[in-house]
């Protein structure tokens, strides 16, 4: 509906209130505030309407004129519209201006704006008003002087506005203006909001008529006056669309809403350029596409935008989570509340790794102290020795080498670095057995304190750099390696390391003013102690991740900002450790199994803390004597030691204890080397296995087999270091080294030697693995005679035999007749194994 301005049949005595409507809003205007604009000469009545006519048409009489005021509403606003509750045309806000009738706010009201815009002599003579919201403008048509020129009151209209410039709220940089009506306006409601570009169809002026195509010098003519043009664009001429049309660009969207309203429905004249019968001008708002031409920009050159974009991505990620991921390392590092030195603290976790004593409240201070009182007192010339390299400025590495179960951790960390309080253990087990790099990543950033850590942003980064790189021939940059993300990890550490190492220096003590690397090394008291622990674990699966650590370890130890010990049971870990530091002699300490006078000290304190265990006073004698026999099995392995206190704390007796042990251990070789020998994942084979759990379970207990004898093994020939590093990691055998070099094999645990001899008088098994093992080397013998016989074959295809392959021809015979004795030995030994396998279970 449109909204429209009464000017009622009056005289100057009997004035009424002033409508006005915008939409289906009514407001009541005081006519105290327009009585002072009006002539009280003017009484002839006006004839007005109370709506448009039904084509939505603005109609103006022979003596009549209309106007366009723009800048009465504000344009920019538009997108408020879809808002039910901010819609001008909405019944809420209907409700609102019924209330408000104040004319000291009238300067912030459109009306006042369209008041104050005309001069008096034209606005006593309005016959309507019809506000157009959504183009921020209104229509202002009255009445005058026949004769009168309309282009003498345009000019006058705009002279008035110039010298009196009106200003509304919502834009106080911008006046309002103000142009002719030359056509006739269409008034619609449609949701078509104004823009910039206007598209100019010409028409006929008749039906069935010709319309001209307007040149862009007329369109210019026509459309410069009511603002800015920017461009015309012309219909292309080989394009058939009727009618023709063209697009005319304005600087602001403003004055395209005055030349819609101004020129929509003109007939441009033959002598405008508008043909024969003229032509009728139909504007209408187009969207003007936006050209995009930073984004065209930015995927044209990926070359240059991609490496900005990674760049700027990893700036701010520096800046923003660099700091917080340090801060969380720090709290590994030194942990705000130190709840290890409460003894309330340490009283719960007593309680809690122990499941039977955890209800339990009797008293068991110092137990854990006593247990390990033994091992400690045998070790104490050890414990001193890191003690003191910690405390000396020597840029080189700690290394604790010893079997699994010797104690290493403990040893560190509840003896050497007890006193020590800034401390922080890496467990490289977690990081070397995770699959994949996101978890592998996780792993890592877990053992250090590193987060927030986004893993999983790595697998999804790569699979954008090899779109990227399959579409536009560059990758973005924004994926990184494993090796890259450690390094991340390991570098954040180092800051928080360097932090933590620097938090002593104060500004009063006398080594205030020395730099941070001086006083690093003046005070090696002060760096945080890194423990690397199960160093090398897996090592032949993940040589990446040792490397990396041992150049960190490497920097931050030569950069004096932490001293780093390495545990672990690797004895080849000086060729990984020699890469960053080949000019450094390594601080080395060997742990072997303790004494077995420590192992039965140790067994004894677990067992009976308080001297109340029941089997030693019942009968102390068979007791002590089951313990030794039982020590003497399981040597000194700190694990096995502990197991077997357990299980006489749990009530068994130590030959029971022993047994059950020995048992477990016949299990696992059998099901771990064996039995489920996979090929693929294994680096040995069941025969290879056999053949040290045989030759060491004949031997006397403390014997070994030479490293070299085995080498000379016909199962060892083709691949013998390879499968006994892999038989050491799996902790079946254990190499001793002389001089550097390996030297002699024994079992991976001491208790594996009652194990291996228990397996060895297994008369089944025994034959059952002899006669694979026969029937292996026969083959491989068989080989061997294949060969001989191939070469044989070639020297007697000679017509005639030199002299000189006499010796060469002997040597291979004796190699066939020496290959065939094996094999008849070795068959002969097969068959027996074979009836045993058919005559026993």
């Amino acid at each position: 509906m449109i909204g429209l301005y009464r000017a009622p049949c009056v005289t100057a005595a009997q004035r009424v209130p002033v409508c006005f409507r915008v939409g289906h809003i009514l407001r009541a205007r005081s006519p105290r505030l327009l009585s002072s604009r009006l002539n009280t000469t003017h009484a002839a009545p006006v004839a007005v309407r109370t709506h448009a006519d039904e084509s939505g048409h603005i109609e103006a009489g022979p003596n009549e004129a209309i106007f366009f005021i723009d800048n009465v509403f504000p344009l920019k606003l538009l997108w408020l519209r879809p808002i039910a509750f901010l819609n001008p045309n909405s019944l809420f806000i209907e409700r609102i201006r019924k209330q408000i009738n104040l004319p000291s706010i009238a300067a912030a009201d459109p009306l006042s704006t369209v008041e104050r815009a005309l001069p008096p002599k034209i606005f006593t003579q309005i016959t309507e008003i019809i506000p157009r919201v959504k183009e921020g403008g209104a229509f202002i048509k009255f009445s005058h002087v026949s004769g009168a020129s309309k282009a003498e009151l345009e000019h006058e209209l705009a002279k008035y506005l110039k010298e009196n410039p009106i200003r509304p709220w919502f834009n106080p940089f911008g006046s309002a203006g103000a142009a002719l009506v030359r056509g006739r306006p269409w008034i619609e409601d449609l949701y078509r909001l104004p823009s910039s570009r206007l598209k100019v169809e010409f028409l006929p002026t008749s039906p069935g008529g010709g319309a001209a195509e307007l040149t862009q010098e007329t369109l210019y003519s026509l459309t410069r006056r009511y603002g800015k043009l920017a461009d015309i664009v012309a219909q292309p001429s080989e394009s058939k669309l009727l009618p023709r049309y063209a697009f005319v660009d304005f600087s602001r969207a403003r004055y395209a809403v005055m030349a819609r309203n101004c020129l929509h429905g003109y007939v441009v004249s033959e002598a405008e350029g508008g043909g024969k019968n003229g032509t009728l001008l139909k504007l209408t708002y187009d969207q003007k596409t936006k050209t995009h031409w930073i984004k065209d920009w930015v995927f044209g050159h990926p070359r240059i935008v991609i490496p900005i974009i990674a760049a700027l991505i990893a700036t701010i990620t520096v800046i923003i989570f660099d700091p917080i991921r340090t801060f969380f390392i720090k709290s590994r590092i030194t942990p705000p509340l130190h709840l290890q030195d409460n003894q309330v603290w340490q009283w719960v976790q007593t309680q809690a790794s122990k499941a039977n004593d955890m209800l339990s409240f009797r008293r068991r201070g110092g137990v854990e102290t006593s247990e390990m009182r033994a091992i400690w007192e045998d070790r104490q010339r050890d414990i001193q020795q890191i003690r003191n390299w910690l405390i000396e400025s020597t840029g080189t590495f700690i290394v604790v080498q010893g079997p699994r179960g010797s104690g290493k951790q403990e040893l560190i960390l509840d003896e050497v670095l007890k006193d020590r309080k800034y401390t922080l253990l890496i467990d490289c087990t977690p990081i070397q057995e995770a699959q994949g790099d996101s978890a592998t990543i996780n792993a890592a950033a877990a053992e250090v304190g590193y987060r927030p850590v986004f893993s999983w942003m790595n697998n999804i980064s790569s699979i954008v750099d090899m779109a990227t790189q399959s579409t536009f021939g560059a990758k973005t940059g924004f994926s990184e390696t494993l090796d890259g993300q450690l390094g991340k990890i390991f570098q954040n550490t180092a800051n928080a390391l360097k932090q933590v190492a620097l938090d002593g220096k104060n500004k009063d003590e006398k080594d205030a003013q020395m730099s941070d690397d001086e006083y690093l090394e003046a005070h090696p008291e002060r760096r945080p102690v890194v423990v690397i622990n199960n160093f090398l674990h897996k090592a032949n699966e993940g040589e990446m991740l040792y490397d990396k650590l041992a150049d960190w370890a490497a920097a931050v130890t030569y950069s004096n900002i932490a001293q780093v010990i390495f545990l672990t049971a690797d004895v080849s870990y000086q060729k990984t450790l020699r890469k960053p530091l080949p000019n450094q002699a390594f601080h080395s300490v060997s742990l072997r199994d303790c004494p077995p006078e420590a192992a039965k000290r140790y067994v004894l304190d677990h067992i009976e803390p308080n001297g109340d265990s029941p089997g030693l006073k019942e009968n102390e004698k068979e007791y002590i004597d089951g313990l030794d026999r039982a020590v003497e099995v399981l040597g000194g392995r700190l694990t096995d030691l502990e197991l077997l206190a357990r299980m006489i704390r749990s009530g068994e007796d130590p030959e029971d204890a022993i047994r059950q042990i020995i048992n477990q251990s016949v299990a696992d070789i059998l099901k771990v080397f064996i039995i489920d020998v996979n090929s693929d994942e294994r680096h040995w084979s069941a025969e290879q296995a056999w053949f040290f759990i045989k030759q060491l379970g004949e031997k006397e207990e403390n014997a070994a087999l030479r490293y070299n004898e085995v080498l000379l093994s016909g199962l060892f020939k083709s691949s013998g270091e390879t499968t006994i590093q892999a038989l050491e990691q799996a902790e079946l055998i254990s190499v001793g080294t002389l001089n550097g070099r390996p030297s002699s094999i024994k079992p991976g645990r001491p208790v594996y030697h009652a194990a291996f001899k228990r397996l060895s008088e297994d008369k089944v098994l025994c034959s059952r693995l002899d006669r694979s093992t026969a029937l292996q080397l026969i083959a491989a013998e068989n080989e061997n005679i294949a060969k001989y016989k191939e070469e044989l074959k070639v020297w007697g295809s000679l017509p005639k035999q030199p002299s000189e392959t006499t010796q060469r021809i002997k040597w291979l015979l004796n190699k066939l007749v020496t290959s065939q004795v094996k094999i008849e030995k070795w068959e002969k030994e097969s068959e027996a194994a074979k009836k045993v396998l058919q005559s026993q279970y």
